[in-house]
């Protein structure tokens, strides 16, 4: 799998680029890694998502093994090669389980002991599987949550499911060697 994409060079980035990327990389990620330097060929769609997902993994109240959870969810949806390999090891070291998310990258149900984990699952999955929620699974949301952070989780699945797609359509991966956790075929 080899990127569809031409090499960004920040040295020769436009100024609306340069402005993106130092807003990047001096907000709470740090970092150019995931879809960020597939959205800086188109500017101002890169600063719109940026923030977005800065709101969407850092302010959704949700606690952070919970976001986890559901942004790996929807990488093993996807099967987004990037979007599992940043995610994974920062789940694990949440304090989700190695062997709940391998049965997620596998596409095996999990067996969940923590209830908030097995709603985020259960949430994930009808979402996926129907395009809906049913009135139980939303109900359990709003006693749990409340009703802005069911926003804010929906939200975040969502801009997921964003990167997912972009990921997967400029064929971006982890650097670093990784192994795909995803084998590369196209389901028709």
């Amino acid at each position: 799998m080899s990127p569809r994409l031409p090499e960004f060079d920040v040295a020769a980035a436009t100024p609306a680029q340069a402005a993106v990327l130092e807003d990047i990389l001096r907000g709470p990620r740090g970092n150019l890694d995931g879809p960020f330097l597939s959205w800086i060929h188109s500017p101002e769609l890169a600063q719109l998502a940026q923030q977005l997902g800065a709101f969407c993994r850092y302010r959704t109240g949700l606690p952070l093994a919970l976001s986890e959870l559901a942004i790996l969810c929807t990488a093993a949806r996807w099967r987004s090669q990037a979007e599992w390999q940043i995610h994974h090891p920062i789940g694990l070291d949440a304090g989700l389980d190695a062997t709940q998310l391998e049965a997620i990258r596998a596409g095996h149900p999990p067996r969940f002991e923590d209830p908030a984990q097995a709603l985020i699952w259960r949430t994930v999955d009808e979402l996926y599987e129907r395009r809906r929620l049913s009135d139980a699974t939303y109900e359990a949301l709003l006693a749990r949550f409340g009703l802005e952070t069911t926003v804010n989780l929906t939200g975040l699945l969502g801009y997921y499911a964003l990167v997912a797609m972009t990921l997967n359509v400029f064929h971006v991966v982890a650097r670093g060697g990784q192994e795909l956790p995803f084998s590369e075929f196209i389901r028709r």
